[in-house]
């Protein structure tokens, strides 16, 4: 198990192309949020034309729920550090930050995060592109506790304290 000595990743493979959420992503996003009690919401993704396609949609649920978007962020997919992006994303007055993205920038901003603020993983949702477990291991699973997030398909998991991703139900509205 890998200790998290610095945000950066070493030796990690290209970035596969990046996909639009899909309906059920979008719906299971809002309803997990929503049964999480949460009412304003920062949303914080990769910066190519399909993933700001996605936070599109999922800002204009979220707001159609009657949620508010106090927070829309990107990153690139490379950089020297993330720190500025990190800090204003982890800065947000928000009750969750959903995350979007290719794995690549996703794992290496969320390794800032975790080195450099004090953002809290269990606040935390990912959408399907994220939910997989090479994209987690890019992290590692032991530095996530209580993240959560949906698939492609609309289903919801959370990892639990000990390591271990588990189905979640949530009543969809």
């Amino acid at each position: 198990m890998e200790s998290l000595t610095s945000p950066l990743l070493r030796g990690t493979r290209p970035a596969p192309a990046p996909a639009m959420v899909t309906a059920a992503e979008v719906d299971a996003l809002v309803a997990s949020a929503r049964s999480r009690g949460a009412r304003t919401i920062a949303l914080g993704s990769g910066r190519d034309p399909l993933t700001r396609a996605s936070v599109r949609l999922a800002a204009n649920a979220w707001q159609r729920s009657g949620g508010e978007v106090a927070l829309e962020l990107t990153w690139p997919e490379t950089a020297a550090s993330w720190l500025r992006q990190a800090t204003r994303f982890a800065a947000a007055d928000t009750a969750l930050w959903i995350m979007l993205g290719p794995p690549l920038g996703w794992a290496q901003m969320t390794r800032r995060l975790l080195w450099s603020t004090p953002w809290q993983p269990a606040r935390t949702l990912l959408t399907g592109a994220l939910s997989d477990r090479p994209a987690l291991d890019l992290v590692g699973l032991h530095n996530l506790p209580g993240i959560a997030g949906v698939t492609a398909a609309g289903d919801t998991w959370q990892l639990t304290p000990d390591s271990r991703i588990i189905p979640v139900t949530t009543t969809r509205s």
